[in-house]
């Protein structure tokens, strides 16, 4: 007779753990590879892409919204310009205040946010 040891237990858990975690479908689209080498079009907005926004937001181990993962920016852009701002202003969740960029204006950030968005916000 086979008896449930925690041992077994614990291996039983472990291994449901992992079908669970088996899906036909991906849970978020792959990232596209480009992520990490978009840059703004306008060279003061990439420099400060490059050296405040690109730390996370080109790093999918950040957590932080990937720039040009229209999926993952949907429902902040919902949220409208003014959250948006208020986030990149006073930091949210891992987003530090400010987004690291202490000299940038709202409407770089604006800039920065429709950029990594991938669509105009205003």
């Amino acid at each position: 007779m086979w008896s449930m040891t925690p041992r077994r237990m614990g291996l039983l858990l472990a291994l449901l753990g992992l079908l669970a975690a088996c899906d036909d479908k991906p849970q978020h689209p792959p990232q596209p590879a480009t992520a990490s080498r978009a840059m703004p079009a306008d060279p003061a907005l990439a420099r400060v892409y490059d050296t405040s926004c690109k730390l996370c937001h080109a790093n999918p181990a950040s957590g932080a919204p990937l720039t040009g993962d229209s999926q993952a920016w949907r429902p902040r852009v919902a949220q409208g310009a003014d959250t948006l701002l208020d986030h990149t202003l006073n930091g949210y969740n891992g987003m530090p205040p400010m987004g690291l960029c202490m000299q940038c204006s709202e409407e770089q950030f604006l800039g920065l946010i429709s950029f990594m968005a991938g669509t105009h916000i205003q």
